[in-house]
């Protein structure tokens, strides 16, 4: 081991009942270092990190920090060795301020006042400005990211862990976060980086280690391959190109006019005289930092928000005051960015979760009587089109992968054929090489004469899929562009309400 080396894996190993997470696994991150941790859904990259912060035992192998056993219990043992973690999911309290949020995350919290100026020193050394008096419900989603990573710096780590910390980020606040983690690295701090975005780990990252079905299959700077070759790397062949042929516009499908909605919670934003059109064959992207108003929109047009009668049209039939069964049978369909728990019950099997949503439009309930058969071998046809890596139809909700659920929930709706499909978030925590397949699902129901709303945070995606982008702000969604027309540096201002945001008739 090199004197630089801060920590090292040899040889880990973990398995779960019919399922080897992690094998022979074996990587070391060096001082001042940001190394990516790449691979599919399923490779192995939660179990390892898990292990690293205490929340799970390995079964096999050895862990070294700063050249001594490493070995955590627990999360707390694991930050008392120096390792910190900054989730995907916030761990926040909307109602509390940033100061007592963090004061939450620690053993022995200061007097209040002493720990607010830690909060100010810290968040200015740093550059990450940020009140500690401010309630966390007022701030955006890069400032939420801030204040988790300011309560892991309090902590002094030497190896910071962070899991797709651009997810919910706008252009600007990613390349704020860069700025702030290569400032960590030049002080010696090592920073494990976890992200599907590949275009971003070739930009940023100093190492990759790339695993694939638990064991480590490469490792290289990712500076030095394009993300087509890191890609082949994780997936073990070549990516398939997405397809955009074949598709052309054709009569209007979904119009809303002036929709106006009290937001879903407390801490929600309402929508505000929200207007847009969806024609047959197109693909209408519709972008925005999280908090603005993207649950409410879906919620509406999924029927779980009633609205005004006249305010949603489809195919020429006012849908404002209908639930969501009877829009699902009509074809207008809704995938929600909340896969465990309002997309999927997280204790229901794969079976029963395609009857809860596909029992209308696939005929899976008649007079009364569910026809187990036939939701089985639906499900199984979702599992196999998807490639959901799952033992079987049986397995709970909640027993799969984020990536894999995520591929089972859009699976489940694409194959329903809708004439309509809104998605939030539809390749959110999924892997380059599902979230190519994803994509190509959409754009292939457009292909067949669908109309898909696309709601996403990730630009790229939008970049890619969209024939026509919309920005949502405060809950109000902007006049449409043509997306070929734009640069991201465009979609970003807009995003942030820099281009007027005026209530759009589209």
């Amino acid at each position: 081991m090199t004197e630089a080396a801060v920590f090292r894996a040899e040889g880990i190993g973990k398995s779960y009942p019919g399922v080897r997470a992690n094998d022979d696994l074996s990587f070391t991150v060096t001082r001042g270092e940001i190394h990516a941790l790449l691979g599919e859904n399923g490779a192995g990259k939660s179990t390892l990190v898990k292990m690293i912060y205490g929340l799970v035992r390995p079964d096999d192998g050895r862990m070294f920090l700063n050249d001594r056993p490493h070995a955590p219990t627990d999360p707390r043992a694991a930050r008392n060795a120096g390792v910190a973690m900054v989730f995907q999911h916030f761990s926040l309290f909307d109602a509390l301020s940033v100061a007592e949020n963090i004061s939450l995350g620690m053993e022995n919290p200061p007097p209040r006042r002493e720990l607010k100026a830690r909060i100010s020193r810290v968040s200015q050394e740093y550059g990450l400005p940020l009140d500690p008096s401010r309630r966390v419900a007022t701030l955006s989603a890069g400032e939420r990211q801030r204040v988790e990573i300011i309560r892991c710096l309090l902590q002094d780590p030497r190896l910071l862990i962070m899991d797709e910390p651009t997810s919910v980020l706008t252009p600007q606040e990613a390349e704020l976060l860069f700025a702030t983690l290569r400032k960590l690295a030049d002080m010696g701090r090592s920073i494990l980086y976890i992200s599907h975005k590949l275009e971003e780990i070739r930009s940023h990252c100093d190492r990759a280690t790339i695993l694939r079905n638990g064991k480590v299959v490469a490792s290289c700077d990712p500076r030095a391959h394009s993300a087509r070759e890191l890609a082949a790397m994780m997936v073990g062949g070549e990516m398939r190109l997405i397809d955009r042929s074949g598709r052309q516009a054709g009569e209007e499908l979904l119009r809303v006019a002036g929709l106006s909605l009290p937001a879903v919670s407390a801490e929600g934003t309402a929508l505000k005289n929200v207007s847009l059109s969806l024609k047959a064959g197109e693909i209408l992207g519709i972008g925005g930092v999280a908090g603005n108003g993207q649950e409410e929109l879906l919620a509406a047009l999924s029927g779980e928000h009633p609205s005004a009668p006249g305010a949603i049209t489809f195919e020429g039939h006012s849908m404002g005051t209908l639930g969501p069964q009877q829009r699902r049978a009509a074809g207008l369909l809704a995938a929600p960015e909340d896969r465990l728990g309002h997309a999927a019950v997280p204790d229901f099997s794969l079976t029963e979760n395609s009857l809860l949503t596909a029992g209308p439009r696939k005929g899976l309930v008649r007079h009364g009587l569910i026809d187990h058969a036939g939701a089985r071998a639906f499900t199984e046809d979702v599992i196999r089109a998807f490639d959901v890596r799952t033992p079987g139809p049986d397995t709970a909700a909640r027993a799969l992968s984020g990536g894999n659920l995520q591929k089972f929930v859009i699976g489940r709706e694409v194959m329903q054929a809708p004439r309509v499909l809104v998605v939030n978030q539809p390749t959110w925590g999924v892997d380059a090489g599902a979230a190519a397949a994803v994509r190509q699902s959409l754009l292939d129901l457009a292909r067949d004469g669908a109309g898909v709303i696309v709601i996403s945070q990730d630009l790229d995606e939008l970049m890619e899929l969209s024939d026509r982008f919309c920005a949502l702000n405060e809950g109000r969604l902007s006049e449409p562009r043509m997306t070929a027309s734009l640069s991201l540096d465009e979609i970003g201002l807009m995003l942030g309400g820099a281009h007027g945001m005026e209530d759009a008739q589209i």
